[in-house]
């Protein structure tokens, strides 16, 4: 996950991954891909990984991310929700992959296998 500055362009770095996710607010230019193709001279959160929500999601479905994030707000990990048209996709930091994981399957959730 790297920030960088609202007016930068998006650098060609960012659109070459199989997923990625580039968001521009007024404030800032985020984007989001896997590490290994972020340039060492940019400054990023590392060591993240991605959990995606099966989908499609229909638009009325009320409460989906709600139900992940509770859990592991109540196990003290941190999250960030990325949404797409069809699904949610939730990046917990590497370190606390094992409980994020623990936490859904405590609550109720199915967790799949790793790809």
């Amino acid at each position: 996950m790297c920030r960088l500055a609202p007016d930068a362009p998006v650098p060609e770095w960012a659109t070459l991954a199989s997923i990625f996710s580039v968001m521009r607010t007024r404030d800032e230019l985020s984007i989001v891909v896997p590490q290994e193709d972020v340039p060492k001279s940019v400054v990023c959160q590392r060591d993240f990984r991605a959990l995606q929500v099966v989908g499609p999601l229909e638009f009325d479905q009320v409460g989906v991310l709600a139900s992940l994030a509770t859990p592991l707000a109540d196990a003290g990990i941190s999250i960030f929700a990325i949404s797409t048209y069809d699904t949610d996709y939730i990046l917990v930091r590497q370190a606390d992959l094992s409980r994020a994981i623990e936490a859904l399957r405590a609550a109720g959730h199915t967790v799949g296998e790793e790809r």
